[in-house]
């Protein structure tokens, strides 16, 4: 679901700039934060005009105070999911950040035997890029038939439903080395021209599940991988906080927690140690506190 990127439709239209008051981004900037427990800052304003103008259309409102009320007194069901998903940011690429990649083939999985459980988690998936990307590294180390498993999760339900399909973007396959994309991918044809597939086996391995960090997880087990790169740096320092200690709270001792390169949690638990810039270790159970 998108929104138009300009004006909404009102009596002589409106610049973005002009559309929401100060009063009413604040609302707006209270809301999401209560709910994914994302800061936006007030260089935000523009962006939250352009993503919700459509929801004001929709329901034939005249201004963000009435779509507010709306979602206060009487929110149809769904309608604070959909906001959720219009103010989420999803960039994403397949690779992201090579040296990651490189770290987890050379010190998780070589010399690993195939027959030993692995379970990963991408914690904010976005459109599944990054956990195919895991599963991808992952089969070439074990093979298809491998015990190992990836949870991708994210709280945009509109991202997640992109995830689960495993289709793209033919542009985008000059991120994916090029023997991978021969032996996971399928090229579409006719009326997927111009789009790529991951294939049936790899996606056997990948699961997908809606998850917010800001709040309490479900019950997701242990993992021996936990990337959670590029979404602490939308999150104020206690929300950071909470959510890293939430995370740490699923990864099994001596695994590895990942964040982004501009990131760092240095500080947030003894149960954690820098082992490289966004690279982190827990502890392992004898030195748990």
């Amino acid at each position: 679901m998108e929104c138009n990127s300009v004006a909404l439709n009102k009596p002589g239209g409106l610049l973005a700039k002009d559309a929401i008051s100060n009063r009413e981004f604040a609302q707006f900037q209270q809301l999401i934060y209560d709910l994914a427990g994302i800061t936006l800052g007030d260089h935000k304003k523009n962006l939250v005009v352009t993503r919700l103008a459509c929801r004001l259309r929709h329901y034939s409102l005249n201004s963000f105070a009435e779509y507010y009320r709306l979602l206060m007194e009487n929110a149809p069901a769904g309608e604070l999911q959909v906001v959720v998903d219009q103010l989420t940011t999803n960039e994403t690429h397949f690779f992201r950040e090579p040296k990651h990649f490189r770290f987890i083939k050379t010190h998780l999985l070589d010399g690993r035997s195939s027959q030993e459980p692995l379970r990963c988690w991408s914690a904010v998936c976005s459109t599944g890029e990054e956990p195919y990307s895991l599963a991808m590294l992952l089969a070439d180390s074990f093979g298809g038939d491998g015990d190992w498993t990836v949870l991708g999760s994210d709280i945009n339900s509109n991202v997640l439903a992109n995830a689960c399909r495993g289709q793209y973007s033919i542009s985008r396959q000059n991120e994916v080395p090029v023997r991978y994309l021969k032996q996971y991918c399928l090229r579409g044809v006719r009326s997927h021209q111009g789009t790529f597939l991951i294939n049936n086996q790899l996606r056997q391995h990948v699961h997908f599940k809606q998850i917010n960090l800001n709040g309490p997880l479900p019950n997701l087990g242990l993992f021996d991988l936990i990337l959670l790169r590029n979404v602490l740096i939308y999150f104020s320092a206690e929300t950071k906080r909470d959510v890293v200690l939430r995370v740490l709270s699923q990864l099994k001792p001596g695994g590895y927690l990942l964040v982004g390169h501009s990131e760092t949690i240095t500080g947030i638990s003894d149960q954690l140690r820098l082992i490289k810039p966004s690279i982190y270790q827990r502890n392992d159970v004898n030195n748990i506190h």
